[in-house]
């Protein structure tokens, strides 16, 4: 069974057009209402759709926990996240699920990049920005790190966890991707900006980044604390050797290069403690 799940909040205005013409491509239609306060469920449900409410706003995370959830218990084969404030084009749908159904994709990312799209400056600056930081901690690069528009397998369904709540899920979704070894590919997919922005977009941008840098301190903090701090702690006791090779030749302390040492393998120390220690909190989050 193939579904679309779309998280909503407030898009009344657009969603049942959007499941109508989702409908063509997919088995059934599961909407995730969080917590709107117009009509998006009762335009949904009459458009066809499957819906899920959410007695308040919980954020877009936690609706997509949902929709995984719902869908690890219907025996959902493949699962198509998109977004219901009409930007995205139900017509692609079979474009991402064409490598799921080829039998050797776990994740599909629609890219807004891998085409000609009318996107705003700013948003592509933002883009710019989230996805250095998001393909830094991970295997895959993606083109479009952000995109909302995306299919799972199976095997993705059953395997993928998450912990955020809010619009930094797609950032936590590589991270955990490429950590259980699923491939990943993008695709390329249209994009409509139908209204202006509801929020500033600075802030939002902000706001995601921030959230995204947290994701990776609590889920790779090996490689972000530890790794540098055995780094600094080597060049701590490089420049100690040298100094104490120094001293033996000139019988003179070479200050600087004391104080270095020290300030070196003390940050060092500091960083890998800090690493074991971000490690600690990871496991007993996971279990």
């Amino acid at each position: 069974m193939i579904v679309a799940a779309i998280p909503c909040l407030n898009e009344g205005q657009y969603i049942g057009s959007v499941v109508l013409q989702a409908k063509k491509y997919v088995d059934k239609i599961l909407v995730i209402d969080d917590g709107s306060d117009d009509d998006t469920a009762e335009v949904a449900e009459l458009a066809g759709a499957v819906v899920l409410s959410h007695s308040r706003n919980r954020g877009k995370g936690t609706a997509i926990k949902t929709a995984f959830t719902w869908a690890r218990n219907n025996n959902v084969d493949i699962l198509v996240l998109f977004d219901g404030d009409g930007q995205h084009y139900p017509a692609n749908i079979p474009t991402l699920l064409k490598p799921i159904q080829e039998g050797n994709t776990d994740m599909v990312v629609g890219s807004r990049f891998l085409q000609h799209n009318e996107i705003p400056g700013y948003r592509r600056l933002g883009q710019i920005v989230l996805n250095f930081v998001t393909n830094l901690g991970t295997k895959t690069k993606l083109t479009d790190s952000q995109s909302g528009f995306r299919a799972f397998s199976t095997r993705a369904i059953e395997t993928i966890s998450f912990r955020e709540k809010g619009l930094s899920i797609e950032s936590e979704m590589q991270l955990v991707a490429s950590q259980q070894n699923l491939k990943i590919v993008e695709v390329p997919i249209g994009v409509k900006y139908l209204d202006g922005e509801s929020r500033n977009p600075m802030s939002h941008g902000f706001e995601v980044l921030s959230r995204v840098f947290t994701i990776f301190i609590l889920r790779r903090p090996l490689f972000l604390f530890g790794l540098p701090g055995l780094l600094l702690l080597c060049s701590g006791v490089g420049m100690g050797a040298y100094t104490i090779s120094v001293y033996n030749t000139t019988h003179v302390l070479a200050v600087g290069y004391s104080m270095g040492t020290v300030l070196l393998s003390v940050s060092g120390l500091l960083l890998l403690f800090l690493s074991l220690m971000l490690k600690a909190m990871q496991e007993l989050l996971s279990r």
